[in-house]
């Protein structure tokens, strides 16, 4: 089944910021419709699994970025060319808890 909501990006372009940068902080770039695709909004925070680790980012909107790429800022596991998935997370869904 290839689910459109979990369908792979490639990444484009990596961002690092520093410490006096205005704007930093993990970020996903994103084409308009991939996010409307993935039920994200701008601002939302969303799951960036990469090949080697998974991160939370906020969704950003930008009509420069090709459909099918994210441009990441300030997330370390993945590097450009590389193919990972940006996942809304399942809030509603209550984890298993062990009782002891």
């Amino acid at each position: 089944m290839n689910d459109i909501r979990n369908r792979p990006l490639r990444v484009a372009e990596l961002i690092a910021t520093r410490s006096d940068d205005e704007e930093r902080g993990p970020a996903v770039f994103m084409f308009p419709k991939d996010a409307a695709d993935r039920l994200l909004n701008e601002g939302e925070l969303a799951w960036v699994y990469g090949p080697r680790r998974h991160e939370l980012a906020t969704v950003i909107l930008d009509d420069r970025v090709k459909k099918g790429d994210v441009v990441l800022r300030d997330l370390v596991g993945s590097a450009p060319s590389e193919v990972v998935r940006v996942i809304k997370p399942d809030l509603d869904t209550r984890g298993r808890r062990v009782l002891a």
